[in-house]
């Protein structure tokens, strides 16, 4: 039998899915072990390849090692080389902040401290013309000083290096002769675009984060030998497609936010087969809440993100808090607000839920691991919305007395309400916190959430889907299969891609047509030959076109899709317009410049099969017929208990579907019912 096996790492749980080649789908979930997340990678293979010998041919991997190292500030020592006069673009940054009002407010640390960050003489223009040639004579102390401070990695970035890279790859070049062992990261390879900062500090994490990330692939790559896996390893990229362990080793900066992004790409997959238009993902897991939006059958992508800026739980146009990242991503929104989220009173007296988490060890109150924190999933389960016989089909029982004490202690006494009233309130201000997510992802790009459909996974999305979608105009919820390791099976759906990104400044009424041709022309290209060395075979190959444009004057761009067929600067001026408006509302007059700065080409390999299943048949489990649950104005309710296979016909809530992964809650005023494939559908009465 052979196996392709998705493996994704969140803040308490390791989720393991895997699909064999006749569609038969099993899953495993453990605890995550943050000393040491390749352990419980390892301990979930063992126990996923238990019931017999199998032969593995793919593993698909998602992970947090790269952010969480730039979270941590654990990276490489790391040195900057940078035109003279300009070593201090990485701290100059570009003068945004995300509090206006707070002079208290302090930017984040340099990656690079202000003496590793070296000039060499030398500049090019614009043009790519060499203005200042380059003076070897400049790069000698900036090696010695390399090899005397211990630098482990550098990066490399020269000003107008987008334009010609000349001078970085002859720097490059030196550096390496004389430090063989040095990690070298330069900026024409990782970002040939246009902008300063952007360029230097995308280039700066890679190098920061690289030797961290070849580290833990490498280790894990051996760890999987030792199994007797011999299959390749393949890592989810921040923009949703995967690339080989070489190349997240080489680029790990297109792997930074690769943990987020596998359920969005499962999201899209499976709204393609559901030929549903328009879909919002929500996705709550153990420590935070992410919301995404697909829209025929794509995931929306963004062309930059912030790394270690803490986590977004508002507007998203204050930015500033972390590092720039401008690599193509998942465009994701995400707050503190998971299962394992501490719910508090301030010291003003005032109900407070996350950011901080419990965790996965101790977790929450109710694990009975020593925890006393009292968390979102204690609430759910006082309510009576999760079982007392455990998560992950019982092998982790909960304790709902100590769950009881810990909403009595931290809450009813301030608060001088009842336990229920209490519990009921944290999940309120929770899903509060959430919806701010999705509308960061909706209304912030023009889009209203009422068109859309919901869909909701995560340990914890379900319970929370009805709630949110009421709040919110939703109508209708889709709860996929194996709901609690959805990010782990869309790692199993997902393609791979390539993106190559090339910048061009011109206003379009000036622009020449052909030079825009042949640039599109020369990226596919490049596309083309990468998917080759991957072995998609031409007829397996799609690419998708996209420009990057603004007005003349404004200081950001917007990108918008082309199509396959002739491409003209008017066409694209009307495009751009168009969604102007879509986004912002407004579309300016007529014969208003607008300024190309750049083109960009998805280069995308499909599979010989589909990797989708045609349906995914739910596990029969044993649940209880029914337990008490609380709702607000009924008070406690018998409620139905069934699991995902029994689900016969319409049936109204409230109803609770208990699976091993997972619980869904169908409130009063809901129906819920199981599709063909196997999603629970939802829609409100």
């Amino acid at each position: 039998m052979s196996l392709r096996i998705g493996v994704d790492i969140g803040g308490t749980f390791t989720d393991l899915v895997a699909i064999s080649a006749d569609g038969i789908v099993t899953t495993q979930k453990i605890a995550s072990t943050p000393h040491d997340y390749g352990e419980g990678i390892v301990a979930g293979l063992q126990a996923l390849l238990a019931d017999g010998p199998a032969r593995v041919t793919d593993v698909l991997h998602a992970t947090t090692v790269g952010s969480n190292t730039v979270l941590e500030g654990k990276g490489a020592r790391t040195a900057l080389i940078a035109t003279k006069g300009f070593r201090d673009i990485l701290e100059i940054r570009d003068l945004r902040m995300p509090v206006l009002y707070d002079i208290g407010w302090t930017k984040p640390r340099a990656l690079v401290e202000r003496r590793l960050r070296l000039e060499v003489s030398e500049k090019m223009r614009p043009d790519g013309s060499v203005a200042v040639p380059l003076d070897m004579d400049s790069l000698a102390p900036v090696v010695a000083m390399l090899r005397d401070e211990g630098v482990v990695s550098v990066a490399i970035c020269l000003l107008h290096s987008y334009a010609n890279p000349a001078h970085e790859q002859a720097v490059a070049r030196a550096v390496q002769a004389a430090l063989p062992k040095i990690a070298i990261s330069v900026s024409s390879e990782i970002l040939p675009e246009i902008k300063e900062y952007p360029r230097t500090s995308t280039t700066v994490i890679n190098a920061y984060v690289q030797p961290v990330v070849r580290a833990y692939i490498t280790a894990l790559d051996a760890r999987l030998r030792s199994l007797g896996i011999e299959a390749p390893l393949q890592l989810m990229q921040s923009n949703g497609g995967l690339a080989s362990a070489e190349f997240a080793a080489h680029a790990p900066a297109h792997i930074i936010e690769s943990g987020p992004a596998a359920g969005v790409v499962g999201g899209a997959a499976l709204a393609r087969r559901l030929d549903e238009a328009r879909i919002v993902t929500f996705d709550m897991g153990g420590t935070t809440a992410k919301a995404g939006l697909v829209e025929n059958g794509e995931v929306l992508r963004t062309e930059a993100i912030e790394v270690g800026g803490g986590v977004m739980a508002g507007s998203r146009l204050l930015v500033g808090a972390g590092y720039m990242l401008k690599l193509p991503a998942v465009d994701l929104a995400e707050v503190g607000a998971g299962g394992g989220s501490i719910c508090r009173l301030d010291s003003a007296g005032a109900p407070k839920v996350g950011p901080e988490s419990a965790g996965a060890d101790p977790g929450p109150a109710c694990y009975g691991r020593g925890g006393t924190a009292l968390t979102i999933t204690d609430c759910n389960l006082v309510l009576g919305y999760l079982d007392p016989g455990g998560l992950a089909g019982g092998a982790m029982r909960l304790d709902l007395e100590a769950a009881r004490d810990a909403v009595t202690r931290d809450l009813t006494g301030p608060l001088k309400c009842s336990i229920e009233e209490a519990a009921h309130g944290m999940l309120r201000l929770a899903s509060a916190t959430m919806m701010r997510a999705i509308r960061a992802v909706s209304v912030e790009r023009g889009r209203d959430p009422r068109q859309f459909a919901m869909l909701a996974f995560g340990g914890n999305g379900p319970l929370f889907a009805a709630g949110i979608a009421a709040e919110l105009g939703i109508s209708r919820i889709i709860i996929p299969p194996l709901p609690g390791v959805f990010s782990a099976f869309g790692l199993l759906v997902a393609d791979a891609e390539h993106h190559a990104r090339l910048s061009i400044r011109v206003r379009l009424d000036q622009a020449d047509p052909a030079r825009i041709s042949r640039s599109i022309a020369e990226l596919t290209e490049a596309g083309m030959q990468r998917l080759k060395r991957d072995g998609f075979a031409v007829e397996r190959q799609v690419f998708q076109r996209a420009a990057a444009a603004r007005y003349a004057g404004q200081s950001s761009e917007i990108e918008v899709a082309l199509p396959d067929d002739d491409i003209s600067p008017f066409l694209i001026a009307d495009l751009f317009a168009a969604e102007h408006e879509r986004t912002y509302g407004f579309r300016a007059p007529a014969g208003e410049p607008v300024e190309l700065m750049g083109l960009s080409v998805m280069a995308r390999g499909l599979p010989e099969q589909p990797r989708l299943p045609s349906k995914i048949s739910p596990f029969a489990q044993t649940v209880p017929a029914s337990r008490r649950a609380w709702f607000p104005g009924d008070g406690w309710v018998e409620t139905p208990v069934t699991d995902r296979a029994r689900l016969s016909g319409t049936v109204s809530g409230p109803l609770i579907v208990q699976e091993y992964d997972a619980t869904c809650l169908v409130p009063k005023g809901m129906t819920a019912r199981l599709d063909t494939f196997g999603n629970i559908r939802m829609e409100a009465r």
